[in-house]
């Protein structure tokens, strides 16, 4: 009985001395450990393109102090209420930004499944079964000792029970936990929170987009109402001359051929006037499904308004880094590409799991829960792949290479960053002085349209002049209007590649993407 007992007592030392082992190699990791890549920027305190490097620059402004940077509600800059209100329509209805909201609470959900795998898993299995045995088995016997049936010291035979029926309630729990050694899960838990970072980085991006094309497309519509009057206002400038040919050559005075150059350059002016709707009516409709909203139910009041914009703060070129949501999110897919590495390592090494198994077993309803009922079974079991054909070593080079390409697209995702910046510094800026001289031009070809129709009437000049006066106003005063567009809506794209008033402080951290969204948080984009 003492050997039983030690026996059992050294058996039971074995198993927690191994326990404590498991235990204490569970707060390993292996793999690499992050450092952020480093990103190309510029040694430069200001932007090259910045007009405050251009002594000739003139009619656009960046915004002083020059380090400083928008934040929250950009396009309030643009002091227009009814740009105001469709962007606030935007964040609320837009169906490609609630797309990106669920995408974040599906990463986020990720994170918790990945989680799970700290705890063990718990099953219960009870069960009835009441069974039979078959009445053909009575020949067969079951020996109860050693020796030959039948003869001298042996134990007795006994009959199976054939045709007998048995009942057993039944009720385990099994219980499975896999350990952590080298970090496997952890680097599954760092990998989901990092992909909940690139898609909280994405939703801003897309945020942003949409923000951008709503007020580009906004500015476009004012544009398009601003051409709408040029041309209403050449038709009806057209038609006076009309009119004055008309009568010079009823009264003998000019000749049929001005009547017909005029109405040719009358009918022109009328078919553009007629055309620019098109463009007006395909803004508006993007719009209406920018805001969520059906386009037939959608309509925008006609206000002809071209202005300047506003001074932009630019900030500094060292910030963009730290503005941009698509660097954030190129970044966070480096440290989620790093963790994937980390798995890789852990499928090198062996894994344990320790399971138990315990519940109630027995022939009658009434004994099924009693004491002498009980069973139980406990153990751990260690896994090691021993040969795959090379498939671990593949998959870590394959984790490896995700990783390195991943570099390069942070990489050049800020490159592209600073190219955008400059290209819009530089389209506004120059936009902005070319308006300077095309207005002179708008100023001109109006005092030209004048003078000749003041030597048609005088009969100095022959109409064609008149004629050619009037394309070079309505040429270039359509000319003007399209600078004047294009400046607002690269001063949007300007803001949109300055990062919008979105800075890295915003992003949420692994610690607060792993927390359970409140009804708050899924019913904002609902």
């Amino acid at each position: 009985m003492m050997t039983k007992f030690l026996t059992k007592l050294a058996g039971e030392r074995w198993l927690f001395l191994c326990l404590a082992v498991v235990f204490g190699l569970s707060g390993c990791t292996v793999g690499p450990k992050y450092h952020r890549p480093a990103a190309p920027t510029p040694a430069a305190p200001a932007y090259k393109e910045s007009p405050a490097n251009f002594q000739d620059a003139q009619g656009w402004k960046v915004a002083s102090p020059q380090e400083a940077t928008l934040r929250g509600k950009w396009w309030e800059i643009f002091n227009d209420p009814e740009l105001n209100a469709l962007e606030e329509q935007v964040n609320i209805n837009n169906q490609n930004i609630k797309e990106y909201f669920e995408n974040l609470m599906e990463a986020r959900a990720m994170i918790r499944e990945a989680r799970a795998q700290y705890w063990p898993t718990v099953t219960a299995n009870p069960s009835w079964q009441r069974s039979r045995a078959s009445g053909n088995l009575k020949n067969t016997y079951t020996t109860l000792g050693s020796g030959s049936s039948g003869g001298a010291g042996s134990a007795a035979g006994q009959a199976t029970n054939s045709g007998q029926e048995t009942t057993v309630w039944s009720f385990p729990i099994d219980v499975s936990w896999v350990v952590d050694i080298w970090g496997k899960v952890r680097n599954e838990v760092r990998q989901a929170q990092y992909a909940a970072q690139v898609s909280a980085a994405d939703l801003e991006n897309e945020r942003l987009t949409e923000q951008a094309s709503l007020a580009q497309y906004y500015f476009e519509i004012r544009g398009q109402d601003a051409l709408q009057t040029i041309l209403d206002n050449t038709v009806q400038a057209d038609q006076k001359a009309l009119e004055i040919a008309r009568a010079a050559y009823e009264s003998g005075v000019g000749d049929y051929i001005s009547v017909v150059e005029a109405q040719t350059t009358l009918e022109s002016a009328q078919s553009q006037a007629i055309n620019v709707k098109i463009a007006r009516a395909q803004y508006e409709h993007a719009i209406a499904v920018l805001v969520g909203k059906v386009a037939t139910d959608f309509t925008i009041p006609a206000q002809p308004q071209l202005v300047a914009p506003p001074p932009i703060p630019v900030g500094v070129p060292s910030e963009l880094l730290q503005r941009r949501p698509d660097i954030a999110a190129a970044e966070r897919t480096v440290a989620e590409a790093n963790a994937t590495i980390g798995i890789g390592y852990g499928a090198f090494f062996p894994s344990v799991t320790l399971s138990a198994t315990g519940g109630f077993e027995s022939s009658a309803a009434q004994n099924w829960f009693t004491w002498p009922s009980r069973f139980w079974s406990i153990g751990p079991a260690i896994s090691q792949t021993i040969f795959n054909g090379g498939l671990y070593r593949a998959e870590l080079n394959q984790y490896t290479a995700t990783y390195n390409a991943d570099v390069a697209v942070y990489r050049q995702t800020v490159l592209v960053a600073f190219q955008q910046v400059e290209d819009y510094l530089a389209a506004v800026r120059i936009y902005s002085q070319q308006i300077e001289r095309q207005e002179a031009a708008v100023n001109h070809a109006q005092e030209f349209l004048n003078l000749e129709l003041g030597r048609y009437q005088t009969g100095i000049d022959p109409f064609v002049n008149v004629v050619t006066a009037q394309t070079t106003l309505l040429t270039d005063q359509q000319t003007l209007a399209t600078i004047q567009i294009e400046r607002m809506t690269s001063a949007v794209s300007l803001i949109e590649a300055l990062g919008g008033g979105w800075d890295q402080s915003q992003l949420p951290t692994p610690v607060q993407l792993t927390q359970k969204p409140n009804s708050a948080e899924t019913t904002t984009q609902k």
